[in-house]
């Protein structure tokens, strides 16, 4: 099963992408980790993107695409994939439609959590705090949001019209979202 967890920065989609990994054995394809361990590990394409991700921008679709396309494997020998931060535009969207289609397979459901904004910038704050991740900065998460809305909530009607998306309430406690994202998977 290839699902994506779908909605704005800081909504959950890491934390419930973990759980799902440790609850059915799903390799979770976040591009966001994929980008920061790069950026970290200070491989050339670390260097690249560094830039573009301090300013709270989107990486380019070849790049994320790429990324993605390399850990296929991987995620099919284990029976699913949880894409977590991808795809961000409906670009993305088209070109994952044909690399799982050219694999055999395609995107079962579309797990939109779904969070209110304020919340959002006091949990990324938190994060940063917490975490040391230099592109939390609170000016930084609203331009991320800004850019979420602009670029990426387009994606909902494209999913929608496939029949794929599915809302969670993102607001109540990891345990509650847990068991609406588990109600949302059983949907047909």
């Amino acid at each position: 099963m290839n699902i994506i967890l779908f909605g704005p920065p800081g909504c959950g989609k890491g934390t419930q992408s973990k759980r799902l990994v440790a609850e059915r054995g799903w390799v979770q394809l976040s591009t966001g980790d994929m980008l920061r361990h790069a950026r970290a590990a200070g491989t050339e394409l670390g260097q690249r993107v560094a830039a573009i991700m301090d300013g709270g921008n989107l990486v380019s679709d070849a790049i994320v695409i790429e990324l993605i396309e390399e850990r296929l494997p991987e995620a099919e020998a284990a029976g699913g994939a949880i894409f977590d931060g991808f795809p961000r535009t409906v670009a993305q969207a088209q070109a994952l439609d044909q690399l799982l289609l050219d694999r055999g397979t395609k995107v079962d459901s579309v797990v939109e959590l779904k969070v209110n904004d304020e919340e959002l910038v006091q949990r990324l704050v938190k994060r940063a705090e917490e975490e040391g991740r230099p592109d939390d900065t609170e000016d930084v998460i609203r331009k991320r949001l800004e850019v979420y809305y602009g670029q990426t909530a387009p994606l909902i009607p494209f999913f929608a019209d496939q029949g794929k998306v599915k809302a969670v309430d993102g607001m109540g406690s990891m345990d509650e979202v847990a068991a609406g994202i588990a109600a949302a998977l059983e949907e047909k």
